[in-house]
């Protein structure tokens, strides 16, 4: 594909930007449970304009822009307060979680250098922490040290922990919650052996920090996960899930600024201007935190907690009719709007395609790392208008996937791929594997085959099968 000769008109470009999107799912109906916070049209359209009044500005010279730094203070320190923080903790806005992940675990690892001399450092972390850690770790050349989690409360053991540091270790991680079943680490032991073993400890809050707090004031059993546990060093929470900012808008905040010191780059060595960067991207639009500020200014307090109220009153309910159903597994006990559910008697794979078809999107998770093949929900506060007509679909699609038979895969190759190991992913093994999954030519038309197959592999011979299979993607969406 080149570029046009000759540019289109304004309406040519939007007309051709809705065909784009006319098989997207319409999240603004509520009816997709992954990936979209809906804080409603009038919300939406405070975030519009704050994001396009400062889509041009540029956080990478504050004297510039003083604005945007105004407001990146007014939000962290907002965060902070939140988040059980004293008058000492900093930390900056980031492009979302990831983002604010790999920030700390460079920091921790470049403190680790200059205070400690360590040269091959570990980073501590439970299966169930998200995979951006082990991004991280691979982009910082850092050894990932993972410790096993299973049922039935999906939270790490803290002894686990323990017993997994080294003499390298730098960090130690843990989730509130953690994404896959919703379920908050017991931070309050692992932050006393952070303190015992002189370590950092990382909380990741990303996906519930800014939640929990009013789950709590709500009465709802929240285990305490902030500063305000002895022992926490770092945090990661983003604002653009269930805060309702526009992407990306994430913070990373640190108990004093000796410790965010280390996240800072300079380059002073060239012959342009001083570069002084807080975070991993130098130009920062100013768009997304103008529109985080203003989200939070125009809901506050009041406004989150019926927000909260929503989800709380949703998500109870789902868990509820989840346990009625037989042969279904609710995976732990949520602390927070998501929630996993399993069964051991038949492959949940085809529920996504068959709620898809009812025009509902549910996300589908692989049994790795000793947890179950099973379909992840994140429940947002505009759901609980739909939550009567979803679950009845739910239930519909779950007895309907009990009768659907098993992918039309030779049991033989199953078998072979159980086995395969990651030297034994050859060009013909990926290309017989797509075949079987039916998506050797781009997306597949369903998805159940492709995870039923998926999750017969090892996980690293499964990642190493989506690496190749997205790099051809890639190619495939410009031919």
């Amino acid at each position: 594909m080149r570029l046009p000769s000759k540019g289109m008109s304004k309406a040519d470009v939007l007309a051709q930007l809705d065909a784009f999107s006319a098989n997207d799912l319409p999240w603004r109906e509520g009816n997709t449970f992954a990936y979209v916070y809906d804080p409603g049209r009038e919300a939406e359209e405070v975030l519009k304009a704050a994001l396009v009044r400062f889509m041009s500005e540029n956080s990478l010279d504050p004297t510039v822009y003083p604005s945007l730094a105004r407001m990146e203070a007014e939000v962290l320190a907002i965060a902070a307060s939140h988040l059980g923080g004293d008058e000492n903790v900093v930390g900056n806005f980031t492009s979302g979680g990831t983002e604010s992940v790999l920030l700390s675990v460079k920091t921790a690892r470049d403190y680790a250098r200059a205070e400690r001399g360590i040269a091959n450092p570990e980073l501590v972390l439970p299966v169930t922490a998200h995979a951006c850690f082990h991004k991280a770790c691979a982009y910082f050349d850092l050894k990932p040290v993972l410790v096993p989690v299973s049922g039935p409360s999906w939270r790490v053991d803290p002894a686990a922990m323990e017993t997994a540091i080294t003499p390298n270790t730098i960090m130690l991680v843990a989730s509130a919650p953690q994404y896959a079943h919703g379920v908050v680490d017991p931070i309050a032991e692992i932050g006393a052996i952070a303190q015992r073993r002189n370590l950092l400890f990382h909380v990741d809050a990303c996906v519930g920090g800014w939640m929990l707090p009013f789950f709590r004031k709500l009465g709802a059993s929240v285990p305490a996960f902030d500063f305000s546990v002895p022992g926490v060093t770092q945090m990661s929470m983003d604002f653009h899930k269930f805060a309702y900012a526009a992407k990306g808008a994430s913070i990373v905040l640190y108990r004093d600024k000796g410790l965010r010191q280390h996240q800072i780059f300079t380059g002073a060595n060239w012959t342009g201007y001083s570069v002084i960067n807080p975070t991993v991207l130098s130009t920062r639009g100013g768009g997304p935190l103008a529109a985080c500020w203003a989200i939070l200014h125009y809901l506050g307090e009041e406004g989150y907690l019926g927000f909260a109220r929503n989800m709380l009153e949703a998500t109870q309910k789902i868990v509820a009719r989840l346990k009625t159903l037989h042969s279904i597994e609710v995976m732990g006990e949520p602390d927070f709007s998501l929630v996993a559910f399993s069964s051991e008697e038949f492959n949940v794979f085809p529920i996504p395609d068959l709620m898809k078809a009812r025009g509902w999107f549910v996300q589908p998770q692989l049994g790795f790392m000793g947890s179950k093949p099973n379909i992840h929900l994140s429940i947002d506060q505009a759901k609980l208008a739909k939550v009567d007509r979803f679950l009845d679909d739910l239930e519909a699609c779950v007895l309907q996937a009990r009768q659907v038979p098993p992918p039309d895969v030779p049991a033989a190759l199953l078998e072979q791929l159980k086995a395969l190991r990651l030297e034994d992913l050859s060009p013909a093994v990926f290309q017989q594997i797509l075949g079987a999954a039916g998506a050797s030519n781009g997306l597949p038309a369903e998805t159940a085959p492709i995870n039923t197959l998926l999750n017969a592999l090892k996980p690293e011979v499964a990642g190493a099968l989506m690496s190749a299979y997205f790099n051809e993607l890639g190619v495939q969406a410009r031919e």
